[in-house]
């Protein structure tokens, strides 16, 4: 499940450029952050599923297919996002002043 955006956590590493500062990330910046970690987190939820299937350990095989189907619809959003973000930034490029 997908938390609010009020609900975010600060970014901690290198999604900022070098010129930003830490303290204070956008909000743009903490809704990206907040989607890559869910990749990896519904990665590893997939992954873990697919080792316990492969090793005979799974009681409910139903259980790999919703991770399977998490991970899927957070990769999709999370290069939804970036593909608006990349459409933003060529519409912002093309404003003459």
């Amino acid at each position: 499940m997908i938390s609010p955006i009020e609900g975010l956590a600060p970014i901690t590493g290198s999604v900022l450029e070098p010129g930003l500062a830490a303290e204070n990330p956008s909000m743009f910046g903490l809704a990206f952050q907040s989607a890559i970690d869910h990749v990896k987190e519904t990665d590893a939820e997939k992954v873990e599923a697919e080792y316990l299937l492969a090793t005979g350990q799974l009681d409910n095989p139903a259980s790999l297919m919703i991770a399977s189907s998490k991970s899927e619809l957070a990769v999709s959003l999370l290069v939804q996002l970036r593909n608006r973000a990349l459409d933003a930034y060529s519409e912002l490029t093309r404003i003459s002043l």
